[in-house]
This record gives structure tokens, C-alpha cells and sequence, in this order.
């Protein structure tokens, strides 16, 4: 969401020195929040019950709908969400300012957990298998993949050095899920991450294309083709 008088749009850092600085006050008090919380559950495990979205139990425990974005289990899952946080911020919070991107991480992340909680209570009644209202589903994945659609949407043609390859930021969302439903296949864990990733790209598009307010245009949302539902497939797919 940029004004007339906004600055140009941050480039993505060529070299992992960008990386180091420039964090805004934001992102580094929701990384001492995620850090926190981390400490909580591995120093009280059966904190997990309650911070954490356990679908058969989120009606008396509904705060779980937003507490649990902010519930990492396990140290690399803290490392990637921190840093993830920090690097996707610092791109673009100077774009939306930090009211927007707060607003943008409330949103993505309750409505990530809300489709979360809805679709295990399907599958339950569909396959009465306990194992869909109890497990955990935490993480902050729902607002990290949400943050890759913004990027997309407006950095696109920024190049990423992923290894040896060159990837415009504009497929960097759709890499993401390609991996992740690869993964789920091949590794039981990251079932539980599934949902909340995917969900939180989709819920993250719709706020974008629908929702969001522009200020340089005085409406919501942004219907170019470029930010289409299709944009995420590749050509020959379409």
C-alpha cells in the first residue's frame, strides 16, 4: 500500500550482508514475542495445550486461533520463522508502513488458523479419525508464506540466488508450496505444517486482491492480471 510520496520499492539484497541491518522496530518485537513464547513451551511443555490450535479443543480455547501462529515447537522451526520475519519485514514494512503490515499479519494469521480449524473438523466428520481434532497446529509458517504473496506482489521481478539457480520473487510462493506438498509425501511432519502454509498464502492472496486499501488509487485490492489467482502456475498450466 504506497502513498505518491512513498520510496521506491526495496530491492531484495543481492548478498546475505543487506541481511544484517536495517530491521524495523516491528519485526524485531514480534521476534522477541515468537522467541519468548519458544522458550515458554520447551520449558513448560503442557503449555502447548493451550497456546496451540488443537481443533477439538479450540471452542473453550478459542485465543488459540491467534496464539498459535506464534507457537514454535522446535529450534530450526524458531531460526526460519525469526529470520524469515525479519528478512520479509524489512521489505515491506517501508512499502505499507507498520500499522498495514501489522494489520496484514493479525489478518493472514487468524484467518490461516481459522481454515485451519474448519478443515479438521471436516475431515474428522468425513473420516471420524481422531487424529484431525488432536493434533497440534502451530507456527508461524501461515504468515511467512502470507509475506512471500506480498513480496510477490510487489517485488516480482526481483531475482532471488537460491544455490545455483535465479528465481524472480514472483514464484517464490508457488516454489514454496511445490515443496511443501512434495515434502508432505515423503515426511509425516510436515502434514501439520501443510495446512497452515498453504492456507496462509490463499487467505494472504485474498486480503491482497480484495481486501487491502491502496492509497494511491483510493481502492481496494488489486485486480491485475499480474496478482491473478492464475500468476501463482506456470503458462502452460493455465
Amino acid at each position: 500500500m504506497m502513498s505518491g510520496s512513498s520510496p521506491p520499492p526495496p530491492s531484495l539484497p543481492a548478498g546475505s550482508g543487506g541481511f544484517f541491518r536495517g530491521y524495523t522496530k516491528l519485526c524485531k518485537g514480534l521476534a522477541v514475542i515468537l522467541l519468548i513464547v519458544h522458550l515458554v513451551v520447551q520449558l513448560f511443555p503442557s503449555a502447548v495445550t493451550y497456546l496451540a490450535l488443537i481443533p477439538g479443543r479450540t471452542i473453550p480455547f478459542a485465543w488459540n486461533l491467534i496464539t498459535a501462529g506464534y507457537v514454535e515447537q522446535t529450534i530450526p522451526g524458531m531460526v526460519v520463522s525469526i529470520i524469515g520475519l525479519l528478512l520479509f519485514g524489512k521489505l515491506l514494512e517501508p512499502l505499507w508502513g507498520s500499522k498495514e503490515l501489522s494489520k496484514f499479519i493479525f489478518i493472514v494469521n487468524l484467518s490461516t488458523s481459522a481454515c485451519v480449524f474448519m478443515t479438521a473438523i471436516v475431515l474428522y466428520y468425513i473420516t471420524q479419525q481422531e487424529i484431525y481434532l488432536y493434533t497440534p497446529f502451530s507456527g508461524f509458517y501461515g504468515v511467512l508464506s502470507g509475506l512471500l504473496v506480498g513480496i510477490k506482489q510487489l517485488l516480482p521481478d526481483q531475482e532471488l540466488n537460491l544455490f545455483v539457480l535465479k528465481i524472480k520473487a514472483k514464484w517464490i510462493p508457488s516454489l514454496v508450496a511445490l515443496i511443501s506438498i512434495l515434502g508432505s509425501i515423503f515426511i509425516y511432519d510436515f502434514m501439520s505444517y501443510l495446512p497452515v502454509l498453504l492456507f496462509g498464502m490463499y487467505m494472504s492472496w485474498i486480503y491482497l486482491r480484495y481486501f487491502q486499501k491502496r492509497l494511491e488509487t483510493s481502492l481496494k485490492g488489486d485486480p491485475s492480471e499480474e496478482f491473478s489467482f492464475s500468476s501463482f502456475f506456470p503458462e502452460f498450466v493455465r
